[in-house]
């Protein structure tokens, strides 16, 4: 990979990085690099050391189960509000989730090695990081529970408002057939979905764009699996955060 030669902004869009002590973020500003995320790149493949983290500014990528038959199913979404590399924050070098860019971006990313400098450098680094992982597994535990329990079109529109959460927009780039693999259903099953969404005015879907019309109704055509996991990620920004006297 080749890092580019961008300068950092003094607050990164990030909102993990944003929720920093200003020294844990001096401490990482400068191994920071601005890189490009593209469309279907893989940041980290199944079963391969992760040597590099990211902390998307702009796009999605997707943690996705790989079958033995090549078969892949979204476990978790990540955006500007969190970082892709949670194995090494944990002290391991492997992950048995791929990470793959489903809407490209921006990120920016440090290598594994100048990460675990950082970590054991500042306490308080790992601390507030950590939280992310709370309530990332909280994200992967309720796709789980939403999966089994809930019907195509009740999972389609979760899947949209996250979506839109992390993108800061109505309107994005996405197909049946990537849908249907995120979702683990068959794509007949997305277009039926995606079709009663359409034609009762909540979104709309031409040449591979989706774009949400009517916010609040989608809202309302979701499982409260959505509001549950916002609700996670919201008092997450909103509890204490640690500082050097704690």
């Amino acid at each position: 990979m080749t890092f580019s030669c961008d300068v950092v902004a003094p607050l990164p869009r990030n909102t993990l990085l944003r929720a920093l002590p200003a020294q844990s973020l001096a401490l990482l500003l400068p191994r920071l690099s601005l890189v490009a995320l593209e469309l279907g790149q893989v940041l980290h493949p199944v079963h391969l050391p992760v040597t590099t983290i990211y902390f998307p500014e702009t796009g999605l990528v997707s943690m996705v189960g790989v079958l033995a038959d090549g078969e892949m199913v979204e476990v978790g979404l990540i955006g500007y509000e969190g970082m892709v590399g949670l194995p090494v924050l944990l002290g391991a070098e492997f992950d048995d989730q791929e990470a793959m860019v489903q809407a490209a971006g921006t990120a920016l990313c440090l290598s594994a090695a100048s990460f675990r400098k950082a970590l054991a450098a500042d306490p308080i680094l790992k601390a507030v990081l950590m939280r992310f992982v709370l309530g990332f597994l909280g994200q992967v535990a309720r796709t789980a529970v939403c999966n089994g329990r809930h019907q195509v079109p009740q999972r389609l529109a979760r899947w949209l408002l996250m979506a839109q959460d992390r993108l800061g927009s109505p309107c994005f780039r996405m197909t049946h057939e990537l849908l249907a693999m995120m979702l683990g259903v068959r794509r007949a099953g997305v277009s039926v979905a995606a079709a009663a969404l359409q034609a009762a005015g909540i979104v709309r879907y031409e040449r591979g764009t989706m774009t949400v019309l009517d916010r609040p109704r989608l809202e309302q055509a979701s499982c409260e699996c959505y509001r549950v996991v916002r609700d996670a990620y919201d008092r997450m920004h909103d509890e204490h955060l640690p500082d050097a006297a704690d």
